[in-house]
């Protein structure tokens, strides 16, 4: 498993090329639709980490950061 997304773009980006250009194979299939899943897996992982520390408030200063958000904060 990758430890980050920039170590799966080269790879899914080469097999889109290919697949494209002349096809993939069920092996090049199957590793395309593998690095796609842990590529959103990462990407989830790391937004919510960032929404996680935002902090939302009002034109006057007031937090109105949403309570489930406030909430997952505390949790983690």
């Amino acid at each position: 498993m990758a430890k980050n997304i920039e170590d799966l773009i080269p790879e899914i980006n080469a097999l889109a090329r290919k697949s494209k250009e002349v096809g993939l194979n069920e092996e090049e299939k199957k590793r395309q639709k593998k690095l796609r899943d842990e590529y959103l897996k990462l990407f989830r992982s790391q937004f919510k980490k960032q929404l996680k520390t935002i902090k939302v408030v009002d034109e006057k200063g007031n937090d109105i950061t949403p309570r489930k958000l406030k909430d997952e904060k505390k949790v983690n």
